[in-house]
């Protein structure tokens, strides 16, 4: 497959006056701090195993720590953005204080979440709801001046996981992005990340053709992200369990990144670093 990357070298992120260069792709390390989350539940929500953990993230290579108070997963439990609120507790700031260089992203929908977490230092939100479950979400981000990353969602919280057939998800995915993106700027916010939100209301086939048809997403006028990690339309239909698909995942990480992808959202940073580090060697 031809490399468009190329394209779309020349993204940048401004994330609180800090100039971040997207010309080589970025890891985004993951750090749930949940007790329910799917994969690494319970693990890291106090504060010593979650800043030990922050510190592996980015010894493994992760420039970007993903911060989640809240799972996403099927059946989940809701929390109000004031139980999000209590769960992060000064985590944003330890983090900050203790690895400065590390951009930290705030995985919420709720508007209030984004206040606080702006003053306590984030440099990034990571919306699921592309600003649907909460209608003051975009106000809030270009209050901020954040770099605000787009997910392709259903359109409610209840509604997230239910399984759509789309006649073409690319063009699906590409007609909310167009949508959203134009909402984004009219509001002067114009550093966006796209994610096509694999595991979120997609079949197996759906995701793939994603995958292979990364190149099309977004026009390339964005850089993307691509958040496949231990989602399910990788290890069900293997019959393995979402801890057992790593060398899958990275067949799957190298072929986005061939197309252009800029930011993997991942559990496993120190493989996916190795994937970006190949994908380096072949490009230049």
């Amino acid at each position: 497959m031809e490399n468009h990357s190329s394209l779309i070298d020349n993204y940048s992120l401004n994330c609180n006056g800090k100039l971040v260069d997207l010309s080589s792709p970025k890891i985004m390390g993951i750090l749930n701090l949940t007790p329910d989350s799917f994969s690494d539940g319970g693990q890291f929500n106090n504060e010593k195993s979650a800043l030990e953990q922050a510190e592996k993230l980015l010894k493994d290579g992760a420039e970007i720590i993903d911060i989640g108070p809240q799972s996403t997963r099927p059946n989940a439990e809701f929390l109000s953005s004031e139980e999000e609120i209590r769960r992060t507790g000064k985590m944003i700031s330890y983090i900050k204080k203790e690895f400065p260089e590390a951009l930290i992203s705030l995985d919420t929908f709720y508007a209030e979440t984004v206040k606080f977490g702006f003053n306590e230092g984030i440099d990034i939100v990571n919306d699921i709801s592309g600003g649907q479950f909460d209608k003051n979400m975009f106000d809030t981000v270009a209050e901020a001046k954040l770099p605000y990353i787009l997910m392709h969602v259903n359109p409610s919280y209840e509604t997230m996981h239910d399984k759509i057939k789309f006649d073409d998800i690319i063009l699906n995915v590409n007609q909310y992005f167009t949508k959203k993106t134009n909402e984004l700027l009219q509001k002067g916010i114009k550093d966006i990340i796209l994610d096509p939100g694999f595991g979120f209301g997609k079949m197996v086939e759906d995701q793939m053709k994603m995958i292979n048809e990364t190149q099309f997403l977004g026009f390339g006028k964005f850089p993307l992200l691509i958040g496949i990690s231990r989602k399910s339309f990788i290890y069900k239909p293997l019959g393995k369990s979402p801890l057992n698909i790593n060398e899958e995942t990275q067949k799957l990480h190298l072929k986005v990144l061939k197309q252009g992808a800029k930011i993997l959202r991942v559990h496993d940073v120190s493989e996916a670093k190795e994937t970006v580090d190949n994908f380096l060697k072949l490009n230049y």
